[in-house]
């Protein structure tokens, strides 16, 4: 059976004490693979060889780590294919999906950030009648560690490896240990493109044992970790004291707000994929939809029949709109809000079922699930369930639809439906998230900041706050006659 081993200083080894997890492939509940179960020691290994690169690579032009990111890039689109491939057998999540978006947007983030870092520029102020120069520097942290959720495995691994690279820093990496795989064929890519060793080094494991290690290493400076609210609480409480640098991408409970005045058509098409895309496991997924009272019935039945046409099935075949959840125990905790709902007064509309697949009878499959509920404070609309259920409701005015939009622990992302330039200005600025999207979902421009208010983190990703985080502004102030 094939081992997923830790990289480390350019090479591939096991874990020190030769512990191994199982790594199931969520479409047929099997064992496929063994997942290197990496401790302390494997985590001050990787820190080693991360150490040891910085004083070279921290120096290297700019021009040439730009050259190596790009032919990073250019590697992962040649390998387009098997990337998909073992990412939907990784994670659940349908093929044309790994195809279209998760392989090329890892491609993409590299591209943008070897190109990115050839434009980020500091700042020059001179101070005339004092003959001062003050000059910034932007120089990098040193060794970082970087740690990525299951949900989208290569794609947000790499939207932090990229610009930690980029900016001059080396990388102690952790992907999820539920979806490993992508991570793990990254590290001959890098050989291939010619990253030097112990630029980047990724360490394979459980949060507890090597997340925990990579957090409270006491020279490992600053920590990007996307994941659940829950493991960045702990995360801040454990690298606040040390003074580390902190990024921090939670969860959500996004709010999708629709007026009458919308472009229903549209609106309707794109609301059945910000609901159930990648089986609703986007932490920007509209999980709550808010309808204005005029059109909600009508709505209400025009979504459900969408929703019913839903293909669930076999991630490889082409008709499968939604594919596995990612585990049995992710499973358990959906079915868990479900039933939940029920006994809080929900109605379900369509779904909630667990399905088998023909051949498959084993897979982690669900029914996208519509649920009608009648309390915005109702556990199942507070709490974040991060699978394919989506709660339903009524609202007559802004004041009402704002005050539930808002009336959740989160404030990651927003979307508004509505043909009202003023509506939109207004609910733009009062929507408390750190994302708004206006008559569309999912645009995303890798040069926008990206993250959330509220319990769903803090700091910002993308663009040059990425580049800000991992690196550190240094102030120079020359007086001259």
């Amino acid at each position: 059976m094939q081992k997923i081993l830790n990289f480390i200083d350019g090479a591939y080894c096991e874990p020190e004490k030769n512990i191994w997890l199982d790594n199931y492939n969520p479409s047929n509940g099997e064992v496929y693979s063994k997942i290197a179960r990496s401790g302390k020691t494997d985590v001050a290994k990787a820190y080693e060889a991360a150490r040891s690169a910085f004083p070279i690579w921290s120096n290297t032009t700019i021009e040439d780590r730009s050259r190596i990111l790009l032919k990073i890039a250019t590697l992962i689109e040649k390998n387009l294919i098997p990337l998909a491939e073992a990412e939907s057998r990784d994670n659940g999540k349908p093929l044309s999906l790994a195809m279209t978006v998760d392989i090329p947007r890892a491609s993409s983030n590299f591209r943008f950030f070897a190109n990115a870092i050839t434009q980020f520029a500091s700042e020059a102020h001179e101070s005339i009648g004092l003959n001062t120069m003050n000059f910034t520097l932007r120089q990098p942290i040193g060794v970082v560690g970087c740690i990525s959720p299951w949900n989208l495995p290569l794609y947000l691994f790499t939207w932090k490896i990229a610009p930690a690279i980029a900016a001059g820093n080396t990388v102690v990496a952790k992907p999820s240990e539920v979806t490993p795989m992508t991570a793990y064929l990254l590290g001959e890519i890098c050989n291939e493109a010619g990253l030097p060793k112990g630029v980047l080094n990724i360490i394979h494991g459980t949060g507890p044992e090597a997340g925990q290690a990579i957090v409270e290493h006491k020279h490992i400076k600053a920590i990007s970790f996307t994941g659940g609210t829950k493991t960045g609480e702990h995360i801040a409480r454990t690298a606040a004291p040390m003074f580390k640098k902190l990024s921090l991408e939670l969860g959500g409970k996004n709010p999708n707000l629709i007026f009458a005045d919308c472009d229903y058509d549209k609106m309707l098409a794109v609301t059945v994929r910000s609901s159930f895309a990648n089986q609703g496991q986007i932490c920007l997924c509209g999980s709550r939809i808010f309808v204005e009272d005029s059109i909600y019935e009508i709505f209400k039945s025009d979504f459900v029949e969408k929703v019913k046409a839903l293909k669930v099935g076999d991630p490889f075949k082409t008709e499968t709109a939604m594919g596995a959840l990612v585990s049995k125990t992710h499973l358990e905790k959906v079915q868990s809000y479900i039933a939940l709902a029920q006994k809080e007064g929900g109605k379900i509309l369509f779904g909630g079922k667990q399905l088998k697949i023909d051949g498959l009878e084993k897979g982690y499959y669900l029914e996208p699930t519509v649920i009608e509920v009648f309390d915005d404070q109702c556990r199942v609309n507070q709490e974040e369930i991060f699978g394919p259920v989506v709660t339903l409701m009524p609202f007559s005015s802004e004041a009402e639809v704002m005050r539930m939009a808002n009336g959740v622990p989160y404030g990651l992302s927003a979307t508004l439906w509505t043909s009202d330039i003023n509506r939109t200005m207004r609910l733009s600025k009062q929507l408390e998230a750190g994302i708004v999207w206006v008559n569309t979902w999912l645009n995303r421009d890798l040069r926008t900041p990206f993250g959330g208010v509220k319990n769903s983190g803090v700091g910002r990703e993308g663009g040059f706050e990425a580049l800000r985080f991992f690196t550190e502004a240094k102030n120079v102030c020359i007086k001259y006659e």
